[in-house]
């Protein structure tokens, strides 16, 4: 692989580690830890772990998805999703609408669901990358909606 090649790779992780260090300025915090949740919300030290596995995937499917065909429909879906990932932190933690990022997130299963078809003929690589995403996202939904349900 040609060193353009990795610094095109490096693009699409740096726009990752964006997203995600602007989804990091905002914390659960004391907010989020009196509000009433699921039993089956999973431990917070999951979070971050989970995350960074999947951005790292989002990552290298947004590039293999621009190597097979530029920036097309799959790209520019995959950049809409990346802004709505990061939307989700600052609406849930930083402003505390719970109804909000249940909304953003339901946009965000549509943009993760709407890349993967987008994606599948053109690098089906980068669509398997996006269906663990996609099940994890499936997931925050329900914990979303319950946890707005809840309070």
């Amino acid at each position: 692989m040609s060193m353009a090649k990795y610094l095109s790779l490096l693009s699409f992780i740096g726009l990752v580690i964006a997203a995600a260090l602007s989804g990091a300025q905002f914390t659960p915090g004391p907010w989020y830890e009196a509000l009433s949740k699921p039993s089956w919300t999973p431990p917070n030290w999951l979070f971050p772990v989970a995350w960074t596995v999947l951005y790292l995937m989002i990552a290298i499917a947004g590039w293999l998805a621009w190597k097979a065909g530029g920036v097309g429909s799959a790209v520019a879906i995959w950049g809409i999703g990346l802004i709505l990932n990061a939307l989700w932190s600052y609406l849930m933690f930083g402003r505390h609408e719970i109804g909000l990022a249940l909304i953003d997130v339901v946009a965000l299963w549509l943009a993760t669901a709407a890349f993967i078809w987008a994606a599948w003929e053109l690098e089906p690589m980068a669509a398997y990358l996006f269906m663990p995403y996609l099940a994890w996202v499936s997931f925050a939904a329900a914990l979303n909606f319950e946890v707005w349900r809840l309070n």
